[in-house]
């Protein structure tokens, strides 16, 4: 009973703070974990001990597969290079320097064990960052960046992480760590892309939204203990199956679908990523319980945890230097390269439009399919060119290393014979706390200060204009199309025909013009205004006949449908 009560509260406080960090400028997590940490001090509080196993296997994965879901293939794939390096290269090279740090500062530690820990310290937590990113309208790339991130570095830390446990306990060569590395990455891609593909089928051969949504819920551990049983990554194999499932969803998914899954999955995201915090802070008070005197005090394991703190914000920073350098040379050779690959696509789409429209043999298919790849890399080069990376948002990553639970639950994971473990495991909650409070307080104010902007807003809206304008011609184009058929081959009545021409062509400019126009007090506010003055007395008349009566309740629920779609349409309006 006492178990469930503080579950409910820990509910209530997650939304609280969930509703009041936007208004404060602060991000949740931060206020989550000061929560925490005041609450697990409060007289008559239980002590609470963090599950190791629990938040790695159970909690982890389905937050992973949530932020992987959200995240477009596409954009993941133009920024594979600088998530590679984050979230692989930083993460290795990290583990190995703070271990050689640590192996330094306890001489009793083994280098297997100090690079353990310097892998449990390794990866950064991006919710903090992103949800302040997000906030203040960083550049999408740059979101995206760390995002991504965030997804791949606990797979490569926690694979790091067994891997030097392992050698720990017996004599392991670099090779074999290097071989363990490689297989469990390798069968994690191949697990989690089976996984993605088959989920997939599976939900596209059921209609009802609540029962593809429920599938959903169980995808990411279906990907996770499988992987793990192979001594593969766990955690690299769900968020295979999030990015296919994102990916491919909005193919194969029905509308309905997909926004049923959207909802709740943000909802337990919300719940989990939240509460992960929450807990994180509860921990503290039971961590100093666990700090004996023998050798090496609280404050000391704090001031360590400091030590590690600047080194790897600093590891960090020059990691990220070469980074940012790449990536700007990569975007003056897509400048370069640009009026070729245009010469090129040219020269193909000529071919092209020489053969004739209906033919359809193997060498047709495969010009229009290598015009398709080249408009993809054309496209690519455009992106390389309008979202590269300056030096300015370099400093932001670089800022943006914020520790998490992940951290925490897998220093508890180390084993109890390790020398000084109790003190090593609170180093690492103080790197935890103090990077997540210190960086995530300051980033903000480091934005500001080097005047990170993200896309202009009306250009965006003109692009998104012109995205509605060519679907709705390729919807104009399907009716133009002679061979079009009822089911039971018979034309469809010209006058039909007319109508659904028309009103489809005054669907896409009456969307497109919305789009466009940012007028706060033009005509197209003034109608948005009157049509939400409208819904506002529908739906005050729907309530007044459900209090009354007079319709059944199953004709009260339709015509609630009905209105909540309506909305649904003004509120992207």
């Amino acid at each position: 009973m006492e178990l469930a009560l503080l579950g409910v509260l820990a509910v209530v406080v997650i939304v609280a703070v969930a509703s009041i960090a936007p208004r404060l400028g602060v991000a949740a997590p931060i206020l989550l974990v000061l929560i925490g940490i005041g609450a697990s001090y409060v007289p008559g509080v239980p002590t609470f001990e963090l599950d190791p196993h629990l938040i790695l296997t159970v909690v982890l994965p389905p937050i992973l597969y949530s932020a992987a879901v959200n995240v477009p293939l596409m954009d993941f794939r133009r920024n594979f290079k600088a998530i590679t390096w984050l979230s692989v290269v930083l993460v290795i090279v990290t583990a190995v320097l703070i271990g050689l740090l640590l192996f330094w500062i306890f001489p009793d530690l083994s280098l297997p064990a100090a690079i353990a820990l310097g892998a449990v310290v390794a990866p950064p937590d991006a919710v903090a960052a992103t949800s302040i990113g997000k906030r203040l309208g960083l550049p999408h790339r740059l979101v995206t960046v760390l995002e991504g991130e965030g997804l791949v570095n606990d797979a490569t830390a926690l694979v790091l992480l067994r891997s030097a446990i392992a050698a720990t306990a017996g004599a392991v060569s670099f090779v074999d760590i290097a071989w363990d590395f490689v297989l469990a990455v390798v069968i994690a891609l191949a697990v989690g892309a089976v996984i993605g593909f088959v989920s997939i089928w599976v939900r596209s051969k059921i209609e009802d939204p609540v029962l593809t949504t429920a599938i959903s819920f169980g995808v990411p551990f279906i990907a996770f203990f499988p992987a793990e049983e192979v001594h593969a990554s766990g955690v690299l194999a769900v968020v295979v199956a999030g990015l296919i499932t994102g990916h491919l969803g909005s193919k194969y998914l029905s509308p309905q679908a997909r926004v049923s899954e959207r909802i709740n999955w943000r909802t337990a995201q919300l719940l989990l990523e939240n509460g992960v915090f929450l807990l994180m802070g509860f921990e503290l008070h039971a961590l100093t319980n666990q700090v004996h005197e023998r050798g090496l005090s609280i404050w000391t394991a704090v001031w360590i945890g400091l030590v590690l703190t600047v080194a790897l914000t600093v590891i960090r920073g020059a990691l990220v230097l070469p980074l940012v350098a790449v990536l700007r040379k990569e975007q003056e050779l897509a400048r370069e390269r640009a009026a070729e690959l245009d010469s090129v696509i040219s020269r193909i789409d000529a071919v092209r439009d020489a053969l004739p429209a209906d033919l359809d043999h193997f060498p047709a298919r495969h010009a229009r399919r290598f015009a398709q790849r080249l408009r993809r890399k054309r496209a690519d080069m455009d992106f390389l060119q309008t979202e590269g990376l300056s030096w300015r948002g370099g400093a932001v990553i670089a800022w943006s290393g914020m520790r998490g639970v992940v951290t925490l639950a897998a220093a508890q994971s180390l084993p109890s014979d390790l020398p000084y473990r109790p003190q090593l495991v609170l180093v690492a909650f103080t790197v935890a706390i103090v990077t997540l409070v210190a960086q995530g307080a300051s980033l903000p104010w480091v934005i500001d200060r080097l005047d990170v902007q993200g896309s202009d807003e009306q250009a965006e809206r003109v692009k998104l204009a012109t995205l509605v304008t060519e679907i709705n011609s390729a919807g104009l184009a399907t009716l133009d199309n002679p061979d079009l058929r009822r089911p039971d081959g018979s034309r469809y009545p010209p006058e039909i025909l007319e109508r659904v021409r028309e009103d489809t062509r005054r669907i896409g400019l009456r969307l497109a013009e919305q789009i466009a126009r940012t007028d706060e007090d033009g005509p197209h506010a003034m109608k948005r205004a009157l049509r939400q003055r409208v819904l506002d007395a529908e739906r005050a008349a729907l309530d007044d006949a459900r209090a009354e009566g007079a319709h059944a309740s199953h004709v009260i629920d339709r015509a609630q449908a009905i209105l909540d779609v309506e909305q649904s349409r003004l509120d992207i309006s």
